[in-house]
């Protein structure tokens, strides 16, 4: 009997032997402690990425309809830019017909008439378009001008590019705070191991509940430390 009772005795203290039950009950005190500040400071940081990913999902799509009412704007000019190419098309038809005629009193006219829709109508851009356009060699209209037609939507797509840098901001900070929000839960783990080692009779299966809490513990802080902090977080 009292063989079984020392053999026990030393298998005891055979696992950690510096790790002696007043020891075992000190450190769980401390990593619960530890613990309970580093989950509340990783829900803090995840809400904080959530305030952010709404900030930026809201600045996002108010971005987005400032930019879509911009590119139906730049579109309506388009099309009315378009129109009064077609109306100085049917005048330099009508010229050149008055022209090949030999009336050129009414060439003039008709000349004055497009002069005057060029400067009444036509921005500074669209007319130096036309300008190009009759510089050519061969007929051509002023949007086949190279980039031409894509710099009425410049703004409009300038403000679409920025709305969607919010967006992708939004994205970011929704994963970030998915991340946070797994690295919560594994110190809610850690926390409900530390809590059950009372609970083990056995000394040595108490020391292993502990290590394994002591490792979940670890992994999470470390895989917290390469996840961003908040956009434009200070303490």
């Amino acid at each position: 009997m009292g063989n079984s009772e020392n053999t026990a005795e030393n298998n005891k203290k055979g696992f950690l032997p510096w790790l002696t039950e007043s020891r075992l009950e000190m450190f769980v005190a401390i990593f619960l402690g530890i613990t309970a500040l580093l989950t509340a400071w990783a829900t803090w940081i995840g809400s904080l990425h959530g305030g952010n990913q709404a900030t930026n999902y809201t600045t996002s799509n108010n971005i987005s309809a400032d930019g879509n009412s911009r590119w139906n704007e730049a579109s309506q000019q388009y099309m009315q830019d378009l129109m009064v190419w077609n109306s100085i098309v049917d005048y330099m038809t009508e010229r050149e017909i008055a022209e090949n005629e030999g009336d050129s009193a009414k060439a003039e006219i008709i000349d004055a008439k497009i002069n005057t829709i060029i400067y009444d109508s036509c921005s500074d851009e669209f007319a130096e378009a036309i300008e190009w356009a009759l510089d050519q060699e061969e007929w051509a209209s002023p949007f086949d001008k190279e980039g031409y037609v894509d710099s009425y939507y410049e703004d409009a797509q300038a403000v679409l590019d920025e709305a969607e840098e919010y967006l992708a901001q939004g994205q970011e900070d929704n994963a970030n705070g998915d991340r946070f929000g797994l690295v919560t839960v594994i110190f809610s783990l850690v926390l409900f191991l530390l809590g059950i080692v009372g609970i083990f009779k056995n000394l040595p299966n108490r020391k292993i509940v502990f290590l394994v809490s002591v490792v979940f513990l670890l992994v999470a802080f470390i895989y917290m430390l390469t996840i961003p902090l908040p956009k434009g977080f200070t303490l």
